[in-house]
């Protein structure tokens, strides 16, 4: 087992192991460990969800993107692969690279990944396609079912700078995604985790059974884990939601 250090340890003495917490209570918590942690940067809050789904079967799969109200508090890079009037249409977004048949030889030939998001057309998939050894175990593959490849551009180049995150449920059954920083004044913290939450709800696929939420979990980049009250959350997002 792994050693931990010192400002782990310090952190995870706030945490009450034997409880769930709910999300506001866990927000609050979360805000103190990083002020006893100090770790010297703006940490990253996590969400993990764990899920009733067996991902080896095509109706048990979890997919989808998700725009969080108050982006993740950094810079998002895009490239758009696509040429002519919809090259023009990205570039009025504000899309960092925009280009054809040259950047898709360019990330070929460098293996060129300087970018946070990558939305195509669908009229250049089939030349993309090659860039999967590539994109793919990075999670920048363009897919139709995360709104990344699309004839809506200009909407996507919007969404993708304001934060729209894509989750996918690994082997084991979790989903793991940013939804924002710990310096996040609470409320637009909260509002982006309900928001992540939602999506994942939403993204449930027919062939889910039973319980679908097993179990959500909340941390900083460099922080224990939080057990959150999965009841308590589902009710709060009808509450949401009416």
């Amino acid at each position: 087992m792994a050693r931990r250090g010192k400002k782990y340890l310090k952190a995870l003495e706030l945490v009450d192991r034997s409880k769930t917490y709910t999300v506001e209570e866990a927000v609050d918590l979360l805000k103190k460990i990083a002020e006893v942690s100090q770790r010297g940067f703006d940490e990253t809050v996590e969400l993990a969800m764990r899920l009733n789904v067996d991902p080896r079967y095509a109706d048990q799969m979890v997919r989808g993107s998700v725009v969080l109200p108050h982006g993740l508090g950094k810079p998002v890079k895009v490239l758009v692969l696509a040429e002519g009037e919809d090259a023009k249409k990205a570039e009025e977004a504000g899309a960092d690279y925009v280009g054809g048949e040259e950047l898709v030889n360019r990330i070929l030939k460098e293996e060129w990944i300087d970018y946070d998001v990558v939305i195509a057309v669908p009229e250049i998939m089939p030349k993309v396609a090659k860039l999967g050894r590539i994109l793919g175990p990075r999670g920048l593959m363009p897919n139709p079912k995360t709104g990344t490849v699309t004839k809506n551009v200009e909407q996507a180049v919007r969404d993708a700078k304001k934060g729209r995150v894509e989750f996918k449920v690994d082997k084991a059954g979790n989903v793991h995604m940013p939804v924002g920083k710990v310096s996040f004044e609470r409320e637009k913290l909260l509002e982006n985790i309900y928001t992540a939450i939602d999506a994942v709800v939403r993204a449930r696929p027919p062939g889910a059974k039973g319980q679908y939420v097993r179990s959500i979990t909340l941390s900083t980049t460099m922080g224990p884990g939080i057990r959150i009250d999965v009841a308590e959350t589902m009710k709060k997002l009808q509450e949401l939601a009416a």
